[in-house]
């Protein structure tokens, strides 16, 4: 067990997942103005958004809603929805897209699926979208805590939970066999971008241990719809972005969420390009004739974004 438990205690090993020299990145790209299309429309009404904010703090609750700084937030608290994040707020890796904060993580609080079931009650929610940060301090990367929390919630609530998961350091058969004591009615991995810049993207992570987390899953719960995601504007080619798709599709994947990459500071990678609600349409039609059950591609569109609505039409397709 020790043993495995290298990723944070070894300095080296740490340094070589989190480092990457954003400064040089940004210096040779220069940052270019948002089109009209990103626009974000926040409620007028904000007493149902300040209930959620109100609900996550009293239950001591994270949201990668408000951690990685999502353009939905606003939409989505207003109409009662929330993506939780489990297992805290500080992430094992430093991806230069995201928002989260990294470093060294705190202890998982077994309290944590009580609050969470608790928190739902009191939201009065029915669909529970739940992921966490990357825990590759922990053996099992954090499935038993998913595990937890999805056997909390059944017992107290009657809601569709989908689990929006890390790739676990590859520790398929590990996980797999702790995933049997309590499943999701959708799991979700999300791919995140094309192969040949995932190393600038994503590191740590590797293109084909996730194809092969989402493959495996799938080959042992058919009976439960599988969905990824990737985000474009980092550099990819359009024939990079279809065989992403056909990839996933490869690999059991029926739901497909494909949105914009909005740079959440200067210190994070830079937008390379806006892709326009047309190419998304586009793209969206490609992933249709691919085979997808459903596609959600949108500039906005994020894994968890009206999650309830994709679930509802994309199982009718199943």
């Amino acid at each position: 067990m020790k043993k495995n438990q290298d990723s944070l205690s070894n300095p080296k090993i740490l340094k070589k997942i989190n480092i990457i020299n954003i400064n040089n990145v940004n210096k040779i790209n220069k940052k270019i103005n948002k089109p009209d299309w990103i626009k974000i429309k926040i409620p007028i009404q904000t007493d149902r958004i300040n209930q959620i904010k109100n609900s996550l703090r009293r239950h001591n609750l994270h949201s990668v809603c408000e951690e990685a700084q999502c353009p939905n937030l606003s939409e989505c608290f207003h109409h009662g929805t929330a993506t939780f994040m489990i297992l805290g707020s500080v992430c094992t890796r430093n991806c230069p897209f995201c928002a989260v904060k990294h470093g060294k993580p705190s202890l998982v609080n077994t309290e944590e699926p009580n609050k969470l079931s608790d928190a739902i009650l009191d939201m009065k929610i029915n669909y529970v979208v739940i992921t966490s940060v990357a825990r590759d301090d922990l053996y099992d990367g954090g499935a038993q805590h998913f595990v937890n929390c999805i056997t909390s919630i059944r017992k107290k609530n009657i809601v569709k939970i989908e689990i929006l998961v890390p790739d676990f350091r590859g520790r398929i058969n590990v996980i797999l066999k702790i995933f049997d004591k309590g499943l999701p009615d959708i799991f979700n991995h999300n791919i995140e971008n094309v192969p040949r810049i995932y190393k600038k993207v994503r590191p740590g992570a590797n293109y084909k241990r996730s194809l092969l987390l989402l493959e495996s899953f799938k080959m042992k719960y058919s009976h439960i719809p599988t969905k990824s995601g990737f985000m474009l504007g980092l550099g990819e080619k359009d024939t990079e972005i279809i065989q992403v798709m056909k990839d996933l599709y490869s690999s059991g994947v029926e739901l497909l969420t494909i949105g914009q990459y909005l740079q959440p500071s200067i210190n994070h990678l830079p937008v390379k390009r806006y892709i326009s609600p047309l190419e998304f349409e586009n793209i969206k039609n490609e992933a249709l004739s691919i085979g997808f059950s459903n596609a959600f591609c949108g500039p906005f569109v994020r894994s968890s974004y009206h999650a309830s609505l994709q679930s509802c039409v994309s199982i009718k397709k199943l």
